[in-house]
């Protein structure tokens, strides 16, 4: 039985398996914890950062300090939206409507998420998963019952490297990003490299006017980083920064 307060976060796959977690202390920002129980439960080479919040619905039930009535705020994702039903059944909601959250070119461009399917192609199938994440006591639906989650890291960064041809400007950013991300960064991370010479149209559609552009899409607000990345410093400390 679900607690009267609580907040909740379900994390989708592109082939409909589910994850999620209710948190009566409403304390913690689930997400990334979701991401790293996902990538335990299929078998993925990385957390699937990228997921969020494209694949997200989340719910907020809380008691009015005044008339002590219990109010709820249930907001999903378009392109979840279609799972409202089951949404309604693990959040025990009856046959509410959930708030669908306005469109984010940023982060739910269909053309850039679909370039992750050769890496994770796991994601694209559907293994009838239903999965509840509790920090210590996770139970599941499906696929790998007795799984056993580790506690992941409580931030990660979903990010976008856009270059134009294969030259030794477009070398040079690569490495110096990828050596920073690894070496300073101490959070898992999704970069994607776009060329927008091949991909014009996600320059546009990324307000992207100038390159390199390193643009941080997640945690939000977006970020972006424009320039040849001298100072590695000071983009560090961007992308880290809320």
């Amino acid at each position: 039985m679900l607690p009267d307060i609580f907040k909740g976060i379900a994390l989708f796959t592109p082939g409909g398996d589910l994850i999620y977690c209710i948190d009566p202390d409403k304390q913690t920002h689930w997400h990334l914890n979701l991401c790293a129980a996902l990538q335990s439960a299929l078998g993925l080479s990385e957390p699937p950062h990228f997921l969020v919040p494209s694949f997200t619905a989340t719910i907020d039930r809380w008691r009015d300090p005044y008339s002590h009535r219990i109010h709820t705020r249930a907001e999903v994702y378009p392109l979840v939206r279609r799972y409202q039903p089951l949404l309604n059944a693990i959040f025990a909601t009856d046959d509410r409507a959930w708030f669908t959250v306005p469109w984010q070119e940023q982060s739910s461009n269909p053309t850039i998420l679909e370039t992750y399917r050769q890496q994770f192609p796991q994601l694209w199938q559907s293994h009838d998963l239903i999965l509840r994440y509790q920090e210590h006591h996770p139970t599941t639906s499906g696929i790998n019952a007795d799984s056993d989650y580790s506690n992941p890291s409580p931030k990660g960064y979903v990010l976008r490297l856009f270059v134009s041809g294969n030259n030794a400007n477009t070398k040079h950013t690569l490495e110096s990003i990828h050596q920073l991300l690894e070496r300073e960064l101490h959070h898992p991370y999704t970069l994607k490299v776009i060329d927008i010479s091949k991909h014009p149209e996600q320059a546009e559609s990324n307000h992207v006017s100038a390159i390199p552009t390193l643009v941080r899409v997640w945690p939000q607000p977006v970020k972006r980083i424009i320039g040849e990345f001298e100072d590695l410093p000071r983009v560090l400390q961007i992308i880290a920064t809320s």
